[in-house]
Protein backbone atom coordinates (compact mmCIF):
# COMPACT_ATOMS: atom_id res chain seq x y z
CA UNK A 1 0.00 0.00 0.00
CA UNK A 2 2.61 2.34 1.12
CA UNK A 3 4.35 1.59 -2.65
CA UNK A 4 1.05 2.68 -4.13
CA UNK A 5 0.49 5.73 -1.99
CA UNK A 6 4.33 6.70 -3.17
CA UNK A 7 3.68 6.16 -6.89
CA UNK A 8 0.35 8.23 -7.12
CA UNK A 9 2.01 11.10 -5.10
CA UNK A 10 5.12 10.59 -7.24
CA UNK A 11 2.76 11.08 -10.27
CA UNK A 12 0.59 14.03 -9.23
CA UNK A 13 3.88 16.00 -8.07
CA UNK A 14 4.79 15.20 -11.40
CA UNK A 15 3.38 14.46 -14.50
CA UNK A 16 -0.43 15.98 -12.88
CA UNK A 17 -3.13 14.95 -12.19
CA UNK A 18 -4.77 14.03 -15.83
CA UNK A 19 -1.91 11.87 -16.37
CA UNK A 20 -0.91 9.61 -13.47
CA UNK A 21 -3.56 7.02 -13.64
CA UNK A 22 -3.09 6.21 -17.39
CA UNK A 23 0.73 6.04 -16.42
CA UNK A 24 0.17 3.99 -13.38
CA UNK A 25 -1.95 1.37 -15.38
CA UNK A 26 0.17 1.22 -18.35
CA UNK A 27 3.22 0.64 -15.61
CA UNK A 28 1.12 -2.38 -14.47
CA UNK A 29 -0.43 -3.58 -17.40
CA UNK A 30 3.59 -4.07 -19.20
CA UNK A 31 4.61 -5.74 -16.48
CA UNK A 32 1.71 -8.51 -15.98
CA UNK A 33 2.15 -8.89 -20.16
CA UNK A 34 6.00 -9.97 -19.51
CA UNK A 35 5.40 -11.74 -15.85
CA UNK A 36 2.15 -12.73 -14.85
CA UNK A 37 2.04 -15.68 -16.47
CA UNK A 38 5.75 -16.56 -15.65
CA UNK A 39 4.91 -16.63 -12.37
CA UNK A 40 1.74 -18.00 -12.18
CA UNK A 41 3.02 -20.90 -14.01
CA UNK A 42 5.91 -21.20 -11.59
CA UNK A 43 4.28 -21.09 -8.45
CA UNK A 44 1.86 -23.73 -9.44
CA UNK A 45 5.09 -25.89 -10.47
CA UNK A 46 6.69 -25.12 -6.97
CA UNK A 47 3.86 -25.92 -5.89
CA UNK A 48 3.15 -29.69 -7.60
CA UNK A 49 6.73 -30.90 -7.27
CA UNK A 50 6.28 -30.64 -3.41
CA UNK A 51 3.37 -32.71 -4.03
CA UNK A 52 5.51 -36.01 -5.28
CA UNK A 53 7.99 -35.34 -2.32
CA UNK A 54 11.07 -34.89 -5.07
CA UNK A 55 12.90 -32.43 -2.80
CA UNK A 56 13.23 -34.35 -0.01
CA UNK A 57 13.83 -37.77 -1.49
CA UNK A 58 16.15 -36.28 -3.83
CA UNK A 59 18.40 -35.20 -1.24
CA UNK A 60 17.94 -37.96 1.05
CA UNK A 61 19.76 -39.40 -1.96
CA UNK A 62 22.92 -37.20 -2.25
CA UNK A 63 22.91 -37.73 1.39
CA UNK A 64 23.14 -41.57 1.09
CA UNK A 65 26.12 -40.86 -1.56
CA UNK A 66 28.28 -38.34 0.00
CA UNK A 67 30.41 -38.46 3.07
CA UNK A 68 29.81 -36.30 5.10
CA UNK A 69 31.92 -33.18 4.50
CA UNK A 70 30.44 -33.00 1.33
CA UNK A 71 26.76 -32.96 2.22
CA UNK A 72 26.02 -28.96 3.07
CA UNK A 73 27.90 -28.29 -0.49
CA UNK A 74 25.43 -31.05 -1.61
CA UNK A 75 22.27 -29.03 -0.03
CA UNK A 76 23.67 -25.64 -1.46
CA UNK A 77 24.17 -26.28 -4.89
CA UNK A 78 20.71 -28.74 -5.25
CA UNK A 79 18.60 -25.97 -3.44
CA UNK A 80 20.23 -22.91 -5.63
CA UNK A 81 19.60 -24.99 -8.71
CA UNK A 82 16.81 -27.61 -8.71
CA UNK A 83 13.99 -26.41 -6.28
CA UNK A 84 13.93 -22.56 -7.11
CA UNK A 85 10.29 -22.65 -8.18
CA UNK A 86 9.27 -23.69 -4.66
CA UNK A 87 9.14 -20.97 -2.16
CA UNK A 88 11.58 -20.53 0.05
CA UNK A 89 9.61 -20.48 3.17
CA UNK A 90 8.16 -24.33 1.59
CA UNK A 91 11.85 -25.19 1.05
CA UNK A 92 13.28 -24.38 4.45
CA UNK A 93 10.24 -26.33 6.41
CA UNK A 94 10.57 -29.27 4.27
CA UNK A 95 14.76 -29.26 4.51
CA UNK A 96 15.25 -28.39 7.80
CA UNK A 97 14.71 -31.46 9.86
CA UNK A 98 16.78 -32.94 7.58
CA UNK A 99 19.50 -30.55 7.95
CA UNK A 100 18.58 -31.11 11.64
CA UNK A 101 19.10 -34.85 11.47
CA UNK A 102 22.56 -34.36 9.46
CA UNK A 103 24.34 -31.90 11.35
CA UNK A 104 26.15 -34.50 14.44
CA UNK A 105 27.88 -36.02 11.48
CA UNK A 106 29.62 -32.92 11.01
CA UNK A 107 30.90 -32.14 14.19
CA UNK A 108 29.99 -29.71 17.46
CA UNK A 109 29.33 -27.05 14.67
CA UNK A 110 27.24 -29.58 12.57
CA UNK A 111 24.16 -27.25 13.09
CA UNK A 112 25.87 -24.44 12.24
CA UNK A 113 27.25 -25.52 8.56
CA UNK A 114 24.17 -27.32 7.81
CA UNK A 115 22.16 -23.98 8.27
CA UNK A 116 24.72 -21.96 6.55
CA UNK A 117 23.97 -24.49 3.63
CA UNK A 118 20.62 -24.05 3.60
CA UNK A 119 20.45 -20.03 3.68
CA UNK A 120 23.02 -20.27 0.83
CA UNK A 121 20.96 -22.69 -1.27
CA UNK A 122 17.64 -21.31 -1.06
CA UNK A 123 17.91 -17.70 -0.81
CA UNK A 124 20.78 -17.30 -3.72
CA UNK A 125 18.33 -19.51 -5.87
CA UNK A 126 15.48 -17.29 -4.82
CA UNK A 127 17.26 -14.32 -6.49
CA UNK A 128 19.68 -15.33 -9.18
CA UNK A 129 17.98 -18.68 -10.77
CA UNK A 130 15.27 -18.67 -13.07
CA UNK A 131 12.04 -20.45 -12.23
CA UNK A 132 12.67 -18.28 -8.77
CA UNK A 133 10.11 -15.67 -7.74
CA UNK A 134 12.54 -12.97 -7.34
CA UNK A 135 14.91 -13.84 -10.43
CA UNK A 136 11.50 -14.18 -12.52
CA UNK A 137 10.25 -10.39 -11.49
CA UNK A 138 13.19 -8.46 -11.71
CA UNK A 139 13.96 -10.01 -15.46
CA UNK A 140 10.37 -8.70 -16.22
CA UNK A 141 11.06 -5.37 -14.72
CA UNK A 142 13.97 -4.67 -16.49
CA UNK A 143 13.22 -6.50 -19.74
CA UNK A 144 15.85 -8.99 -19.38
CA UNK A 145 15.15 -11.80 -21.67
CA UNK A 146 14.62 -15.17 -19.80
CA UNK A 147 17.00 -17.46 -21.33
CA UNK A 148 19.46 -14.56 -20.49
CA UNK A 149 18.74 -14.47 -17.23
CA UNK A 150 18.74 -18.01 -16.63
CA UNK A 151 22.04 -18.52 -18.22
CA UNK A 152 24.10 -15.65 -16.60
CA UNK A 153 21.84 -16.15 -12.76
CA UNK A 154 23.11 -20.10 -13.23
CA UNK A 155 26.53 -19.14 -14.10
CA UNK A 156 26.32 -16.75 -10.86
CA UNK A 157 24.51 -18.68 -8.62
CA UNK A 158 25.79 -22.25 -8.84
CA UNK A 159 29.79 -20.53 -7.71
CA UNK A 160 28.29 -18.33 -5.30
CA UNK A 161 26.35 -20.89 -3.96
CA UNK A 162 29.64 -23.54 -3.46
CA UNK A 163 31.81 -20.13 -2.84
CA UNK A 164 29.38 -18.74 0.38
CA UNK A 165 29.79 -22.69 2.04
CA UNK A 166 33.32 -22.67 1.55
CA UNK A 167 34.01 -19.20 2.94
CA UNK A 168 31.49 -19.50 5.60
CA UNK A 169 32.91 -23.70 6.95
CA UNK A 170 36.14 -21.47 7.34
CA UNK A 171 34.85 -19.05 9.36
CA UNK A 172 32.66 -21.34 11.23
CA UNK A 173 35.71 -23.46 12.22
CA UNK A 174 38.10 -20.23 12.91
CA UNK A 175 36.31 -17.39 13.75
CA UNK A 176 32.65 -18.00 14.73
CA UNK A 177 33.06 -20.12 18.33
CA UNK A 178 30.00 -21.74 18.25
CA UNK A 179 28.50 -22.77 21.41
CA UNK A 180 26.03 -23.98 23.91
CA UNK A 181 24.55 -20.14 23.56
CA UNK A 182 23.93 -20.67 19.92
CA UNK A 183 21.38 -23.13 20.27
CA UNK A 184 17.93 -22.54 20.98
CA UNK A 185 17.72 -25.34 24.46
CA UNK A 186 20.14 -22.46 26.14
CA UNK A 187 17.45 -19.70 25.24
CA UNK A 188 14.90 -21.44 26.00
CA UNK A 189 15.21 -22.87 29.37
CA UNK A 190 16.11 -26.14 27.72
CA UNK A 191 12.79 -26.99 26.00
CA UNK A 192 13.27 -29.98 23.55
CA UNK A 193 12.85 -28.38 20.16
CA UNK A 194 12.65 -31.37 17.80
CA UNK A 195 9.40 -32.09 17.50
CA UNK A 196 8.78 -28.05 16.57
CA UNK A 197 11.53 -28.57 13.74
CA UNK A 198 9.73 -31.66 12.13
CA UNK A 199 5.93 -30.03 12.65
CA UNK A 200 5.10 -27.02 10.69
CA UNK A 201 6.42 -23.68 9.93
CA UNK A 202 5.98 -21.57 13.48
CA UNK A 203 3.21 -18.94 12.84
CA UNK A 204 5.02 -16.17 15.44
CA UNK A 205 7.80 -14.46 16.11
CA UNK A 206 7.60 -13.10 12.87
CA UNK A 207 7.59 -9.74 11.49
CA UNK A 208 4.55 -7.25 12.29
CA UNK A 209 3.25 -7.11 8.65
CA UNK A 210 3.58 -10.95 8.06
CA UNK A 211 6.16 -10.83 5.32
CA UNK A 212 8.18 -12.97 4.56
CA UNK A 213 12.15 -12.64 2.93
CA UNK A 214 11.38 -15.29 0.46
CA UNK A 215 8.23 -14.33 -1.49
CA UNK A 216 5.43 -12.16 -0.25
CA UNK A 217 3.62 -10.93 2.81
CA UNK A 218 2.49 -14.15 5.11
CA UNK A 219 3.89 -17.66 4.82
CA UNK A 220 0.24 -19.27 5.60
CA UNK A 221 0.04 -20.05 2.08
CA UNK A 222 3.11 -21.64 1.59
CA UNK A 223 2.39 -23.81 4.88
CA UNK A 224 -1.01 -24.79 3.65
CA UNK A 225 0.63 -26.13 0.53
CA UNK A 226 2.73 -28.35 2.69
CA UNK A 227 0.12 -29.66 4.96
CA UNK A 228 -1.42 -31.61 1.49
CA UNK A 229 2.21 -33.95 1.71
CA UNK A 230 0.53 -35.15 4.56
CA UNK A 231 -1.91 -37.91 2.89
CA UNK A 232 0.47 -41.15 1.24
CA UNK A 233 0.19 -41.44 -1.91
CA UNK A 234 2.26 -43.33 -5.41
CA UNK A 235 5.55 -42.82 -4.92
CA UNK A 236 7.06 -41.94 -8.81
CA UNK A 237 10.41 -42.74 -10.02
CA UNK A 238 12.78 -39.55 -8.61
CA UNK A 239 14.10 -38.40 -12.52
CA UNK A 240 10.38 -38.78 -13.88
CA UNK A 241 9.37 -36.19 -10.17
CA UNK A 242 12.33 -33.67 -10.83
CA UNK A 243 11.49 -34.00 -14.60
CA UNK A 244 9.07 -30.88 -15.42
CA UNK A 245 11.96 -28.70 -13.70
CA UNK A 246 14.76 -30.33 -15.84
CA UNK A 247 12.39 -29.89 -18.65
CA UNK A 248 11.86 -26.61 -18.34
CA UNK A 249 15.09 -25.39 -17.61
CA UNK A 250 16.26 -27.21 -20.55
CA UNK A 251 13.29 -25.33 -22.83
CA UNK A 252 14.77 -22.11 -21.55
CA UNK A 253 18.42 -22.48 -21.89
CA UNK A 254 17.88 -23.60 -25.95
CA UNK A 255 15.57 -20.73 -26.38
CA UNK A 256 18.47 -18.64 -25.30
CA UNK A 257 20.75 -20.54 -27.38
CA UNK A 258 18.65 -20.49 -30.14
CA UNK A 259 18.77 -16.38 -29.74
CA UNK A 260 22.24 -16.25 -29.47
CA UNK A 261 22.76 -18.51 -32.86
CA UNK A 262 19.94 -16.17 -34.72
CA UNK A 263 18.44 -19.28 -35.54
CA UNK A 264 14.64 -18.89 -35.91
CA UNK A 265 12.44 -21.55 -36.77
CA UNK A 266 8.51 -21.07 -35.77
CA UNK A 267 8.21 -24.77 -34.42
CA UNK A 268 11.44 -24.33 -31.64
CA UNK A 269 10.39 -20.93 -31.29
CA UNK A 270 6.97 -21.66 -29.79
CA UNK A 271 8.51 -24.52 -27.75
CA UNK A 272 11.34 -22.78 -26.17
CA UNK A 273 9.70 -19.83 -25.87
CA UNK A 274 9.73 -18.97 -21.71
CA UNK A 275 5.58 -18.48 -21.34
CA UNK A 276 4.97 -22.02 -23.21
CA UNK A 277 8.00 -23.57 -21.24
CA UNK A 278 7.01 -22.92 -18.40
CA UNK A 279 3.33 -23.78 -18.68
CA UNK A 280 4.58 -26.88 -20.21
CA UNK A 281 6.86 -27.72 -16.41
CA UNK A 282 3.28 -26.73 -14.82
CA UNK A 283 1.31 -28.53 -16.77
CA UNK A 284 4.19 -31.90 -16.39
CA UNK A 285 3.95 -31.40 -12.79
CA UNK A 286 0.38 -31.28 -12.46
CA UNK A 287 -0.26 -34.74 -14.34
CA UNK A 288 2.61 -36.69 -12.00
CA UNK A 289 1.51 -34.80 -8.91
CA UNK A 290 -2.18 -36.30 -9.73
CA UNK A 291 -0.53 -39.79 -9.95
CA UNK A 292 1.37 -38.96 -6.42
CA UNK A 293 -1.62 -38.22 -4.92
CA UNK A 294 -5.26 -37.57 -4.50
CA UNK A 295 -7.32 -35.31 -6.77
CA UNK A 296 -8.90 -33.51 -4.09
CA UNK A 297 -4.88 -32.62 -2.76
CA UNK A 298 -3.72 -31.31 -6.04
CA UNK A 299 -6.35 -29.26 -6.78
CA UNK A 300 -6.16 -27.53 -2.80
CA UNK A 301 -2.34 -27.54 -3.85
CA UNK A 302 -2.84 -25.44 -7.11
CA UNK A 303 -5.97 -23.23 -5.37
CA UNK A 304 -3.38 -22.52 -2.54
CA UNK A 305 -0.41 -21.54 -4.98
CA UNK A 306 -1.91 -19.26 -6.72
CA UNK A 307 -4.00 -17.32 -3.70
CA UNK A 308 -0.05 -17.48 -2.67
CA UNK A 309 1.53 -15.42 -5.85
CA UNK A 310 -1.08 -12.95 -5.72
CA UNK A 311 0.76 -10.61 -3.77
CA UNK A 312 3.50 -11.11 -5.75
CA UNK A 313 1.87 -10.24 -8.86
CA UNK A 314 0.53 -7.01 -7.62
CA UNK A 315 3.75 -5.94 -5.78
CA UNK A 316 5.51 -6.38 -9.32
CA UNK A 317 2.87 -4.72 -11.05
CA UNK A 318 2.99 -1.49 -8.69
CA UNK A 319 6.76 -1.49 -9.32
CA UNK A 320 6.30 -1.45 -13.07
CA UNK A 321 3.78 1.73 -12.45
CA UNK A 322 6.47 3.76 -10.41
CA UNK A 323 8.80 2.74 -12.86
CA UNK A 324 6.76 3.81 -15.71
CA UNK A 325 6.22 7.51 -13.51
CA UNK A 326 9.84 7.57 -12.55
CA UNK A 327 10.34 7.66 -16.89
CA UNK A 328 7.38 10.02 -17.26
CA UNK A 329 8.46 12.84 -15.12
CA UNK A 330 11.60 13.01 -16.18
CA UNK A 331 13.29 11.68 -12.92
CA UNK A 332 14.97 8.78 -14.78
CA UNK A 333 17.51 11.13 -16.69
CA UNK A 334 18.12 12.67 -13.51
CA UNK A 335 18.88 9.43 -11.53
CA UNK A 336 21.35 8.25 -14.81
CA UNK A 337 22.79 11.69 -14.61
CA UNK A 338 23.44 10.71 -10.69
CA UNK A 339 25.17 7.13 -11.69
CA UNK A 340 26.86 8.56 -14.42
CA UNK A 341 28.53 11.05 -12.36
CA UNK A 342 29.30 9.24 -9.05
CA UNK A 343 32.81 7.42 -8.67
CA UNK A 344 31.21 4.04 -7.80
CA UNK A 345 30.68 1.58 -10.43
CA UNK A 346 26.83 1.79 -11.94
CA UNK A 347 26.71 -1.98 -10.33
CA UNK A 348 28.19 -0.75 -7.01
CA UNK A 349 25.32 1.63 -6.45
CA UNK A 350 22.35 -0.66 -7.82
CA UNK A 351 24.08 -3.08 -4.95
CA UNK A 352 23.48 -0.63 -2.90
CA UNK A 353 20.11 0.46 -3.67
CA UNK A 354 19.11 -3.03 -3.02
CA UNK A 355 20.78 -3.41 0.11
CA UNK A 356 19.31 -0.55 1.71
CA UNK A 357 15.76 -1.72 0.71
CA UNK A 358 16.42 -5.08 2.39
CA UNK A 359 17.85 -3.85 5.39
CA UNK A 360 14.63 -1.67 5.66
CA UNK A 361 11.98 -3.56 4.52
CA UNK A 362 13.45 -7.09 6.00
CA UNK A 363 12.42 -9.21 1.98
CA UNK A 364 14.41 -10.38 -0.05
CA UNK A 365 11.37 -10.16 -3.35
CA UNK A 366 10.13 -6.77 -1.98
CA UNK A 367 13.61 -5.68 -2.14
CA UNK A 368 14.42 -6.83 -5.57
CA UNK A 369 10.87 -5.94 -7.30
CA UNK A 370 11.23 -2.20 -5.87
CA UNK A 371 14.69 -2.06 -6.71
CA UNK A 372 13.80 -3.49 -10.30
CA UNK A 373 11.30 -1.33 -10.48
CA UNK A 374 13.09 1.90 -9.86
CA UNK A 375 16.08 1.20 -12.09
CA UNK A 376 13.85 -0.21 -14.89
CA UNK A 377 13.56 3.24 -16.81
CA UNK A 378 17.62 4.61 -16.52
CA UNK A 379 18.69 0.60 -16.67
CA UNK A 380 19.72 0.63 -20.30
CA UNK A 381 21.13 4.06 -19.68
CA UNK A 382 24.13 2.61 -17.52
CA UNK A 383 26.64 1.53 -19.60
CA UNK A 384 26.72 -1.88 -18.35
CA UNK A 385 24.26 -4.86 -19.51
CA UNK A 386 20.54 -4.82 -18.44
CA UNK A 387 20.97 -8.89 -17.02
CA UNK A 388 23.78 -7.81 -14.67
CA UNK A 389 21.47 -4.84 -13.41
CA UNK A 390 19.02 -7.14 -12.39
CA UNK A 391 21.63 -9.58 -10.65
CA UNK A 392 22.85 -6.99 -8.93
CA UNK A 393 19.69 -6.01 -7.47
CA UNK A 394 19.68 -10.04 -6.51
CA UNK A 395 22.69 -9.58 -4.91
CA UNK A 396 22.48 -6.53 -3.00
CA UNK A 397 18.89 -7.84 -1.94
CA UNK A 398 20.68 -10.85 -0.16
CA UNK A 399 22.60 -8.60 2.46
CA UNK A 400 22.44 -8.25 6.35
CA UNK A 401 19.07 -10.14 7.12
CA UNK A 402 17.98 -9.25 10.68
CA UNK A 403 15.14 -9.40 13.17
CA UNK A 404 12.66 -7.78 10.42
CA UNK A 405 12.44 -10.69 8.62
CA UNK A 406 9.62 -13.52 9.03
CA UNK A 407 12.43 -15.95 7.48
CA UNK A 408 14.81 -15.41 9.91
CA UNK A 409 12.72 -16.60 13.02
CA UNK A 410 11.43 -19.25 11.08
CA UNK A 411 14.78 -20.40 10.24
CA UNK A 412 15.93 -19.92 14.35
CA UNK A 413 12.90 -22.02 15.22
CA UNK A 414 13.28 -25.01 12.54
CA UNK A 415 16.86 -25.13 13.39
CA UNK A 416 16.71 -24.57 17.11
CA UNK A 417 18.93 -21.97 16.92
CA UNK A 418 18.70 -18.76 19.48
CA UNK A 419 18.66 -15.28 17.98
CA UNK A 420 22.51 -15.25 18.74
CA UNK A 421 22.85 -18.53 16.25
CA UNK A 422 20.65 -17.24 13.73
CA UNK A 423 22.89 -14.71 13.41
CA UNK A 424 26.19 -16.51 12.81
CA UNK A 425 24.38 -18.45 10.48
CA UNK A 426 21.58 -16.97 8.61
CA UNK A 427 23.26 -13.41 8.84
CA UNK A 428 26.28 -14.13 8.37
CA UNK A 429 25.99 -16.81 5.21
CA UNK A 430 23.45 -14.34 3.35
CA UNK A 431 25.81 -11.17 3.81
CA UNK A 432 28.70 -13.67 2.44
CA UNK A 433 26.65 -14.68 -0.54
CA UNK A 434 25.99 -10.57 -1.38
CA UNK A 435 29.29 -9.92 -1.17
CA UNK A 436 30.78 -12.84 -2.73
CA UNK A 437 28.12 -12.43 -5.66
CA UNK A 438 28.54 -9.16 -5.94
CA UNK A 439 32.09 -9.93 -6.59
CA UNK A 440 31.15 -12.13 -9.31
CA UNK A 441 29.00 -9.99 -11.12
CA UNK A 442 31.56 -7.22 -10.75
CA UNK A 443 33.89 -9.55 -12.85
CA UNK A 444 31.31 -10.44 -15.23
CA UNK A 445 31.41 -7.10 -16.35
CA UNK A 446 34.65 -7.52 -17.91
CA UNK A 447 33.40 -10.85 -20.00
CA UNK A 448 29.82 -9.35 -21.53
Amino acid sequence: MHLVVGTFFLGLTTIGPAETPGVVAAGFGDVMADIGLLVSFGVIMGSMITQTGALQRLIEGMVGSFGAKRLPYIFSVSLSTLFTSIYSDVVLVLTAPMARRIAPRLGPRGIALMGGALTAGIEVGLVFVVPGVAALAAAGLLGVPLGEMFIWGLAIGLPTAVLTMLVFSLLAKRALHWGPNDEQAAESGGADITERADGPAPTDGGTPDGGTDGTAPGHQAQVAVLETESTPGRKLPLPLAVSPIVGTLILVALGALLGALKIEDPVLGFVTDPVFAMFAGAAASYVLARRAAPRAQVDKGVAESLVTCGPILVLSGVSGSLGMVIEASGLADILSGYFASSILPALLLVWVIAAVLHIALGSISISVITAAGILAPLAGSLGVPVVLVALAAGSGALFLPHVSSNFFWMFKELLGLSTRGTFKTHTVAMSLASVISLILILALDFVI
